[in-house]
């Protein structure tokens, strides 16, 4: 099903580059030059008297994957949680698609934002198939689009529909059905996907290899995404931009590559973490790509 065309309401975006086809220079400039997706200014959350965030400002683009980084209590779920309207801000502004997110029906506006947490969310008496293709469905796409579409993001992540669109959650290891929760966040092919230690609970092989997954399945889709973590090998490996937050505020936005150089003293505590004489590709461009379905 990959690469074929299927019904898509008017709406919806372009999938960008062809599946595992690696961005050029001129399409990171493109990105840069485009309309943000995603723009954020002097957002701040508080909870009763404790301020959670405290003067957040950072934009994502098309292509771009913002890795938030930080130690747990940090506030990165909590910003993750302000994008989407699960939580009100105490002030600021968020807007996505140029648009005021407290202008969106906040129904419409979690449609647009696909959303991978770490346990993958599935619905366990749901199928594979009927997990993925859940806001599609309630968008009212036709049957046959819906089939088409869930058994191409089966195919994207390395799930063989004809295997796997039949089983249920607990017929599937941990590294699956992170698979299908990112195949179900893709499906109504939002601009915005926002992934909250997507890979966190999983054993160090299954988790390194969706990284890699990861990495090459978004020169593919052409997504802004907020990736959460507090691990700073998978900050380096996946990120287009990293911004740490230390106590609700950000401390460092830098590229993967300038990171490695940061001064605070936040950012040298997280580079001091890493074994002595790790490697770390500062390009997405540059990690190998795993066999499709080799990820258990």
């Amino acid at each position: 099903m990959v690469g074929q065309a299927i019904w898509s309401p008017a709406k919806r975006r372009p999938e960008g580059r062809r599946q595992g086809e690696a961005p050029t220079p001129l399409a990171w400039h493109n990105n840069h030059m485009s309309a943000a997706v995603l723009e954020i200014r002097d957002l701040s959350c508080r909870i009763g008297e404790r301020w959670i965030l405290r003067g957040i400002n950072l934009e994502a683009r098309e292509g771009e994957t913002i890795v938030l980084l930080g130690r747990s209590g940090c506030g990165k779920t909590t910003l993750l949680k302000c994008v989407n309207g699960l939580v009100q801000p105490a002030g600021g502004e968020i807007r996505i698609e140029g648009r005021l997110s407290s202008d969106w029906d906040p129904i419409q506006l979690r449609r647009r934002i696909g959303y991978v947490i770490q346990d993958s969310g599935l619905f366990p008496h749901w199928t594979v198939a009927a997990n993925v293709g859940l806001v599609p469905k309630l968008e009212n796409w036709p049957l046959a689009a819906i089939e088409a579409r869930v058994h191409e993001l089966l195919e994207r992540v390395g799930l063989a529909p004809a295997e796997f669109a039949q089983r249920y959650p607990r017929q599937l290891s941990g590294g699956q059905k992170q698979r299908v929760g990112i195949a179900r966040a893709l499906a109504a092919d939002p601009p915005l996907l926002l992934l909250d230690e997507p890979f966190a609970a999983l054993d160090p092989i299954t988790r390194y290899e969706l990284q890699m997954q990861f990495a090459a399945l978004r020169a593919g889709v052409g997504k802004a995404a907020l990736f959460v973590t507090h691990d700073v090998r998978e900050a380096l490996l996946l990120a287009t931009r990293i911004v740490l937050l230390k106590d609700g505020m950000i401390d460092v936005v830098a590229s993967p590559l300038d990171f490695r150089d940061a001064r605070t003293s936040e950012a040298r505590a997280f580079l001091a973490s890493l074994n002595h004489g790790d490697e770390v590709p500062s390009n997405p461009a540059e990690l190998p790509s795993s066999p499709v379905g080799q990820i258990e």
